[in-house]
């Protein structure tokens, strides 16, 4: 990247997953420029597992939308755009989409002179900061003897870098948040597979959604130095919970062919009125790390969910992950036994409301099945806000 550039972020809820209006008439009052949109991440009110179709609903509701007014085919829209979307809206989560845009910046000359750059409580110090950037990267659609295998990891790995070069990020310690969504063998493709006579990870639907999480979180971590590339192979998948990413989110579905790469951080070559920020959790209850991701903000709150700063988050994503154990903090938990209710709809409810309780905001992109993203029984929290 060489010139300077602009992101910005804009999120809407909606009625069902139809409802596009509110981007609609945002983008009717010149709000958003439709051919500066790279990427969508969002939640749908599905139930999140194979069959959840309400996520391709929105996708093809965005790209109806979108295809005239950038001028495109539906199919340049869908090989130009990520559109990352979660299913599963438990308890207090409500549906809704962030928006992500980058255009070229009216500014020129260092950070430090274009930006007027103050912290998020607006206390009047002006140190320079890195300002939020943002890359994205499309692979190839993979072969289904590929989903859930090292070359699904080597194929995200790859696009986690392009993705970062396009967002001029050149120092990993600048990379918060990398959102990956994959596809999943579905049971014609493990028939068509069959028919070749080659060999899958998994010809389940839902263990390849598991296994192709997993493949892109190794390749995250690869990308990211968090791991090399000799030092693993896929008998680590859900045996190594040691080893995981620290940066991941990886979600799967049905409704995608393509790995879908957005990569998120701060650069002090970009102009934008946003920053990033993220933490560990270190389980499902860690209300702490959310408090230490708005502090890294400079949002000091802890205890008021009303504290006015709290309205400059403009995009809340979370990654969180039943305890394979059964137990949190020792005590035991039955999400995993639950016949009723699948264990990933459990914890979105659970983490979703711990997480909403602190922001005092329902609107959070919280994705279950964090296999080697966060520690086991933990997970991600990132935090985009506004500095001004």
């Amino acid at each position: 990247m060489t010139n300077r550039m602009r992101a910005s972020v804009h999120r809407f809820t909606m009625k069902d997953p139809s409802d596009v209006s509110q981007l609609a008439r945002a983008i009717e009052s010149g709000l958003i420029n439709p051919a500066c949109i790279i990427a969508f991440i969002g939640k749908t009110e599905g139930n999140g597992l194979v069959n959840d179709f309400t996520r391709g609903y929105l996708v093809q509701s965005l790209v109806l939308l979108l295809a005239p007014l950038r001028a495109q085919s539906a199919d340049d829209v869908l090989g130009s755009v990520a559109f990352v979307f979660s299913g599963g809206t438990e308890g207090v989560l409500s549906p809704h989409y962030s928006v992500f845009c980058v255009e070229p910046s009216h500014s020129s000359g260092p950070a430090s002179q274009v930006i007027s750059a103050r912290n998020t409580t607006g206390n009047g110090d002006t140190t320079p900061r890195k300002r939020l950037a943002i890359g994205r990267a499309l692979t190839r659609v993979p072969l289904p003897e590929e989903i859930g295998t090292r070359a699904q990891a080597m194929l995200v790995a790859d696009a986690v870098a392009l993705a970062m070069t396009e967002a001029g990020l050149e120092s990993l310690d600048d990379v918060h948040f990398v959102q990956v969504k994959g596809g999943c063998v579905t049971t014609e493709a493990a028939r068509e597979a069959t028919a070749r006579g080659v060999r899958l990870a998994s010809s389940d639907p839902n263990r390849s959604m598991t296994l192709s999480r997993v493949a892109g979180a190794f390749g995250v971590m690869q990308a990211l130095g968090e791991i090399t590339a000799d030092a693993w192979d896929e008998s680590f998948f859900l045996q190594r919970a040691d080893l995981w990413s620290s940066r991941a989110s990886v979600s799967s579905g049905i409704e995608v062919g393509m790995n879908e790469v957005v990569v998120f951080g701060n650069s002090d070559r970009w102009d934008s009125d946003f920053v990033i920020a993220h933490h560990t959790m270190e389980d499902a209850v860690d209300i702490g790390a959310v408090y230490a991701c708005l502090e890294s903000l400079d949002m000091h709150c802890r205890g008021d969910n009303h504290a006015a700063c709290l309205q400059q988050i403009a995009c809340a994503l979370v990654k969180c992950e039943p305890d394979a154990r059964g137990q949190v903090r020792g005590q035991r938990h039955t999400m995993w036994q639950d016949g009723d209710l699948n264990a990933q709809r459990h914890i979105r409810g659970a983490v979703g409301g711990l997480v909403a309780s602190v922001l005092g905001d329902t609107r959070i992109f919280v994705s279950g099945g964090a296999e080697h993203q966060g520690p086991p029984g933990g997970g991600l929290l990132a935090l985009i806000a506004r500095t001004r």
